[in-house]
C-alpha cells in the first residue's frame, strides 16, 4: 500500500496569558519567523484561547487583551499574515470538534501519566478542571486538524507532542486508515530555554514577583539596557569554550542569549568575549538586545493601539485556516461514521 502524502505544514501554538518574555521571543516567535521565511512548510500560528482557560477561567476583558497582545508581539517579531496562517483558536470551531473524538480515543491512563497535569493539578487534582486533565487531546487536535506533519516543540511540551502521535496512531489503526499523520517534532536550537536574569537556576517567567528578572517584550531601550546591566552574573572572565561555563547558570545564561539574539553558536560568542570580564559584556549584551527588541516593543504598542486591525488580521487568518480543518474534519466524521448533510 502508497503510504499516505501529507503537506509538510508546521503547526503551534501560544497560550494568550499575558506579559510577553525575551523567553517566549528567543523560544518560539523567532524560530517561527525563520520557519516561515525559509518557505519549506506551509506554517500556522495560534494563540490558543481554549487552552487559556484550562487552569482558571479568565475575565473576559482580560483574555481579549492578551489575546491581541499576543497577536501583536507574533507580528512584531516578524509573523506576516500573509505568508503565514495566523488566528486564535476558538474562532475555528474544528479544534474542539476534533477534540471530542480524540477525548475518545485517547486513554485515561495516558492523560493520568502526562507530567503537566500532576505539576499543575498537584495534590488538589479532585478540584482541578476537567479541561485541564484533557488538555493534551486538544492540542492534538490542534495539530492533527491541520493534519501537520511538523510542531517546534519546548522541553514541556515533548511528551504531549507522543500523546500527539500516539493517538493519530491509534486512530488510524482502530479504523485500519492512514489518514493522520505522526507528526515529526522540530528540535530547538542553541538558548531556547531562557533563563532568570537573577537566577540563572530558574526559567525566565511573568509570573516572577520581580520584574527585574525578565525581558519583557513591551520594555523599551532603557529598561532592557539596565536589565541586563543588573542581570546576575559571577566575578570570572568568560571561558575560552563552552565547558568552562559549566557550573555557571548565569553566566550561560547570557551567552546563549548572546547566541540566540545574534544567530550564533555559544562557542562563537566565547570566540569573540573570551576573557572579557562581565561588565564588559553585559554592555555588548545591552546593545544587542536593544538592536533587537526595541523595535519589536514599538511595534507591539502601535499594534496594540488599533485593536480593529488585530481582531481584522485574526478574523482573516481564521477564516483561512477554516479552509484547511472543515474537510479534515467532515473527512474525520465520515471515517468514524458520523452522519453529515
Amino acid at each position: 500500500m502508497t503510504e499516505t502524502q501529507f503537506t509538510p505544514r508546521v503547526f503551534s501554538g501560544i497560550q494568550p496569558s499575558g506579559g510577553l518574555t525575551l523567553g517566549n521571543y528567543l523560544g518560539a516567535m523567532k524560530r517561527f519567523v525563520t520557519m516561515q521565511d525559509e518557505g519549506s512548510f506551509e506554517t500556522i500560528y495560534c494563540m490558543v484561547d481554549l487552552h487559556a482557560i484550562t487552569a482558571r477561567l479568565v475575565p473576559a476583558d482580560e483574555l481579549r487583551h492578551n489575546t491581541r497582545e499576543l497577536c501583536a508581539g507574533f507580528i512584531a517579531a516578524g509573523i506576516d499574515p500573509e505568508k503565514s496562517i495566523l488566528f486564535n483558536q476558538s474562532q475555528v470551531p474544528e479544534h474542539a470538534q476534533l477534540a471530542w473524538i480524540f477525548n475518545c480515543v485517547a486513554r485515561m491512563g495516558w492523560m493520568g501519566r502526562m507530567t503537566q497535569w500532576k505539576d499543575k493539578a498537584g495534590k488538589n487534582a479532585e478540584a482541578a478542571s476537567l479541561g485541564l486533565f484533557a488538555y493534551p487531546a486538544l492540542m492534538a487536535a490542534d495539530i492533527l486538524v491541520y493534519h501537520a506533519t511538523h510542531v517546534p516543540v519546548g522541553e514541556d511540551q515533548k511528551q504531549h507532542l507522543e500523546l500527539t502521535r500516539d493517538i493519530a496512531a491509534k486512530f488510524n489503526h482502530d479504523y485500519e486508515v492512514e489518514f493522520f499523520p505522526v507528526t515529526e517534532p522540530v528540535i530547538e536550537g542553541a538558548a531556547t530555554r531562557v533563563m532568570n536574569l537573577q537566577d540563572g537556576t530558574k526559567k525566565m517567567s511573568k509570573s516572577d514577583p520581580s520584574d527585574k528578572t525578565r525581558i519583557n517584550l513591551t520594555d523599551d531601550a532603557d529598561a532592557i539596557a539596565k536589565k541586563i546591566r543588573k542581570a546576575k552574573t559571577d566575578p570570572d572572565p568568560l571561558p575560552e569554550a563552552v565547558a568552562g561555563l559549566e557550573g555557571r547558570p548565569d553566566a550561560r545564561n547570557l551567552v546563549n542569549i548572546y547566541a540566540a539574539l545574534a544567530d550564533i553558536t555559544p562557542q562563537a560568542v566565547l570566540d569573540q568575549h573570551a576573557g572579557a570580564l562581565f561588565g564588559h559584556f553585559k554592555m555588548a549584551l545591552a546593545d544587542l538586545a536593544v538592536d533587537k527588541l526595541a523595535p519589536i516593543s514599538t511595534e507591539m504598542s502601535r499594534l496594540m493601539a488599533a485593536p480593529a486591525e488585530i481582531d481584522r488580521i485574526l478574523g482573516r487568518g481564521a477564516e483561512r485556516a477554516r479552509e484547511i480543518t472543515v474537510p479534515i474534519l467532515q473527512q474525520t466524521y465520515d471515517i468514524v461514521g458520523m452522519l453529515r448533510s
